[in-house]
């Protein structure tokens, strides 16, 4: 096996619940995992490793260098365990996102009583949804009726093209195992650069309320706000740059500073 899974604390799983949210589009699914992580003080179950993942490393806040890292965190809640998997990559082909699937597949089903799989991702579009709507899809009817409500829409087919990556995989695979998973993807600004906070919040509403997990979100507001201005600044600044360039004319060299 090309992925290492190394257990690093003991604790008791009770009728696991997986909710996976690795990069993707707009990142929707990783800010709304970390913020669970952080609210509800998840701890670290497990580290995963691989030569599969990306050769480079991350500069931290103390400029110093990190290796990619995905990890499992654990924290019991209303009578079940919360497994959140996190971290700074996603398997980038696919035999190793098979592979990797399957390996957390193992481990879900390694623990007992009754397991559920979520997966979190996001819908990229031409513009930045102020109101995103949040669709599910499913490998049984019945976890789709589960997650269906008044702010989930679960009328997805011919919205979506196929769901790259872990999101999409993990669910088909739970699915030969007879793990009922969901996937809830959230409308988001498909620019490379944009960070969908404002996504990721309606898709905690929605695990909020099914989940019970007491999350306060209000402070994702001012984040929204500020994250928001600071990409329709730069935005600005981009659309100005064209003009600009289209004005002098294709052979002239133009570099905008500031």
């Amino acid at each position: 096996m090309s992925w290492k899974i190394n257990r690093v604390s003991d604790a008791r799983i009770k009728d696991p619940v997986l909710i996976e949210g690795l990069p993707g589009v707009g990142n929707v699914g990783k800010i709304a995992t970390d913020f669970i992580i952080d609210s509800i003080g998840a701890k670290k179950i497990f580290e995963i490793t691989s030569y599969n993942l990306p050769h480079c490393v991350f500069v931290n806040e103390d400029n110093l260098v990190e290796l990619p890292a995905i990890e499992i965190f654990y924290k019991n809640v209303g009578g079940r365990t919360l497994l959140l998997l996190a971290g700074d990559i996603q398997p980038l082909d696919e035999p190793s996102c098979y592979e990797f699937c399957d390996q957390i597949l193992d481990i879900i089903e390694g623990f007992k009583g009754k397991k559920e799989v979520i997966t979190l991702g996001g819908i990229a579009l031409e513009r930045n949804p102020k109101n995103p709507k949040v669709y599910a899809t499913a490998n049984d009817q019945k976890i789709r009726k589960k997650y269906a409500g008044r702010a989930l829409n679960n009328n997805i087919y011919g919205l979506v093209g196929p769901i790259v990556g872990v999101s999409g995989l993990l669910v088909g695979l739970a699915g030969k195992r007879k793990i009922p998973a969901v996937s809830l993807l959230a409308e988001t600004y498909g620019h490379p650069n944009h960070l969908g906070i404002r996504s990721a919040k309606e898709i905690l509403r929605i695990l909020n309320q099914n989940l019970r997990l007491k999350i306060d979100l209000t402070d994702l507001d001012s984040e929204i706000k500020d994250i928001e201005f600071e990409f329709e600044t730069e935005e600005r600044k981009l659309k100005r740059v064209g003009k600009l360039k289209k004005a002098a004319g294709s052979s002239r060299d133009f570099n905008y500073i500031g």
